[in-house]
């Protein structure tokens, strides 16, 4: 167990952890499958080396939607033409001495086409994945993944609970 903490990146815990209010892009190409990124190996990053969404802290002042929007920009040279509020996430790490932070997720469609005009800004891969790769196959961020799989039973009417608007 010793030589498997040290080798891999996701054990190390940072001396200071930044929680920060975020905001995240499911983006949903037109077969159905989903933009993944693979995170790069670092220190001092959530989830080093695991596939995750597009997406990233918002900035003090900044609205969700511009945050998702600049983040877009900045990892992908995405303008996304519409933003459609999905869920959101609260955390409590109040145990962290850090208060409450929340994960705003929203529907970002991209027509396939739209594919080759992208550019990776951060992250090591990109990938358009299906649901079988990201809920089984891949090591996905945990709340990433549980999003997508939302997100699936939400697209194929498992959900019935009308959608709720994101909260001010």
């Amino acid at each position: 167990m010793r030589e498997l903490l040290e080798r891999h990146n996701l054990f190390h815990v940072p001396a200071a952890i930044n929680f920060r209010d975020a905001v995240v892009a499911i983006i949903v190409v037109d077969d159905g499958r989903y933009l993944m990124q693979l995170r790069d190996n670092k220190p001092g990053i959530f989830y080093p080396d695991h596939w995750g969404l597009f997406g990233g802290a918002v900035d003090p002042g900044e609205d969700a939607e511009a945050a998702l929007r600049r983040e877009l920009m900045e990892e992908l040279e995405l303008e996304p033409r519409s933003l459609r509020y999905f869920t959101r996430m609260d955390f409590d790490f109040q145990r962290f001495g850090a208060g409450s932070v929340y994960r705003i997720y929203y529907e970002v469609p991209l027509p396939a086409g739209q594919l080759s005009a992208l550019r990776l800004g951060e992250g090591r891969l990109m990938e358009v994945l299906g649901l079988p790769d990201i809920l089984m196959d891949r090591r996905v961020v945990p709340y990433d993944s549980f999003a997508v799989w939302l997100h699936y039973a939400d697209r194929w009417g498992r959900n019935t609970a009308p959608r709720s608007t994101p909260p001010k």
